[in-house]
C-alpha cells in the first residue's frame, strides 16, 4: 500500500516537472512574461502613476487611457505580422508591407479628397495592397525569384507608387465630408474596446481558423519545410507561394487604412516606416522560424502586442529618441534569449554535469 502511494506521488511529481518544463518551454510564456514585465514598468515609472487606469469617454463612448492607447496603436501590427508569419512560414520574407501600407493610405486619402464614395476608396485601397501582393507572389512563385530581392524592389517602389499617387504631398482629408465610416473604422470604439483592434483581431482569428480547420496551414508548413517534396505528395507550392503573399498584400493593406484613418492624413515618407521590421520582430518572438516550416498565429499575435507595448513603453519612461532604437533592440534580444531553448535547458545541463562529477568522484574513492 506504502509503496503503491510513493509510486503515485513520484509519478505525480513527475508529471509536474514535466508540465512545468513544457510550460517554460513554450514560446508563448515567455512573450506573456515580456508583456508583464513591461506594463509592471510602465506602472511603476509613469510620471502620473496612471498607466492602468481606464476611464470612460463620453465623447468616444468607450473607454481611455494609456492601455487602450497601445491596444489601438498594435492593431496594425497584428495585421501585417499575421501576414508576415504565412510569409515566412513558407521560408520566405516579405519586406514590402510598409510601403504597401503608405499605397494604400494614400489612395485612400487621395480617393477621398477627389469626391469618391468612403465605401468605395476603401474597396480600392483594399484591391491595390492586393494586387501589389500578387505581384510579389507572381515573382516569387511564377519567375521563382528570390524573396528577399523581389520585396526589397516592392518596398521601393511602394513609396515612389504613394508619391505619384498623391503628386508627392501629403494628403490630408480630415474634413473631407463623409469620411466617418473610415474614420470610426480607426478611432471608433464597439462595447467600450477600439473598434480597429476588434476588427484586427476578428481577421486574426479567421485565418488562424482557415489555417487549422483546412488543410491550408498544413500545405504552408510543408512548402516551408521542403517544397519539392510537397510538390510530391501532390501539393502545389506556387499556389501556396502566390496565395500567402496575396494575403501578406492584402492584410498590410488593412494596416495601411488602420494608419493613415486615425489621423485622415497620409505622409508618404513616414506612413508604414519599419514596419516590415516590426513585424518580422513580432513573428519571431511569436515562435515562428525564419527558415520555415511550423507557425503560430496566436504567438505572432501576441508579439505585436507586445511590439505595441514595447513602444508604449519608450514614450512612457520618456527614452531620448536618440536611444529608443537601442532600448527596443535590447528588450527584443532579452525576449529572444528567454526564448532560447538552451537557456531552458540551462539548469537541467547543470544538474547533469554535476551527477556526472559525484559519480566520477565516487568511481575515484
Amino acid at each position: 500500500m506504502a509503496t503503491a502511494k510513493r509510486s503515485s506521488n513520484a509519478g505525480t511529481g513527475i508529471a509536474a516537472r514535466f508540465d512545468a518544463r513544457r510550460l517554460l518551454g513554450n514560446n508563448l510564456t515567455w512573450s506573456v512574461v515580456a508583456l508583464v514585465i513591461l506594463i509592471a514598468l510602465c506602472t511603476i515609472f509613469d510620471p502620473s502613476h496612471e498607466f492602468l487606469s481606464l476611464h470612460w469617454n463620453k465623447n468616444t463612448g468607450g473607454l481611455s487611457g494609456p492601455l487602450i492607447t497601445m491596444l489601438q496603436e498594435s492593431a496594425r501590427y497584428l495585421m501585417i505580422a499575421t501576414g508576415m508569419t504565412l510569409v515566412i512560414s513558407t521560408a520566405g520574407i516579405d519586406l514590402s508591407v510598409g510601403s504597401v501600407m503608405a499605397v494604400s493610405g494614400a489612395a485612400a486619402m487621395q480617393l477621398l479628397t477627389s469626391g469618391m464614395n468612403v465605401w468605395a476608396a476603401i474597396l480600392i485601397s483594399l484591391l491595390i495592397g492586393l494586387l501589389l501582393g500578387c505581384i510579389n507572389g507572381a515573382l516569387v512563385s511564377i519567375l521563382g525569384l528570390q524573396p528577399f530581392i523581389t520585396t526589397l524592389i516592392m518596398m521601393l517602389a511602394g513609396r515612389g507608387i504613394a508619391k505619384v499617387i498623391t503628386s508627392g504631398e501629403n494628403t490630408d482629408a480630415s474634413r473631407v465630408a463623409g469620411s466617418e465610416p473610415l474614420r470610426w473604422l480607426a478611432n471608433g470604439f464597439v462595447f467600450g474596446l477600439p473598434v480597429n483592434f476588434l476588427l484586427a483581431l476578428l481577421i486574426v482569428i479567421l485565418v488562424g481558423l482557415l489555417c487549422r480547420k483546412t488543410a491550408m496551414g498544413m500545405m504552408i508548413e510543408s512548402v516551408g519545410i521542403n517544397p519539392e517534396a510537397s510538390r510530391m505528395t501532390g501539393i502545389k507550392p506556387k499556389k501556396i507561394l502566390f496565395m500567402v503573399y496575396a494575403i501578406s498584400g492584402l492584410l498590410a493593406a488593412v494596416a495601411g487604412l488602420f494608419a493613415t484613418a486615425s489621423v485622415m492624413r497620409v505622409d508618404v515618407s513616414k506612413t508604414g516606416q519599419d514596419l516590415e521590421m516590426y513585424a518580422i520582430l513580432a513573428v519571431v518572438i511569436g515562435g515562428t522560424s525564419l527558415l520555415g516550416g511550423k507557425f503560430s498565429l496566436a504567438g505572432s499575435a501576441l508579439g505585436a502586442i507586445v511590439i505595441a507595448m514595447i513602444r508604449k513603453t519608450i514614450i512612457t519612461l520618456g527614452i531620448d529618441s536618440a536611444a529608443t532604437p537601442a532600448f527596443f533592440a535590447l528588450v527584443v534580444i532579452v525576449i529572444c534569449v528567454m526564448q532560447a531553448p538552451k537557456i531552458h535547458n540551462l539548469g537541467a545541463e547543470m544538474k547533469r554535469r554535476r551527477a556526472l562529477k559525484a559519480q566520477a568522484k565516487a568511481v575515484a574513492a
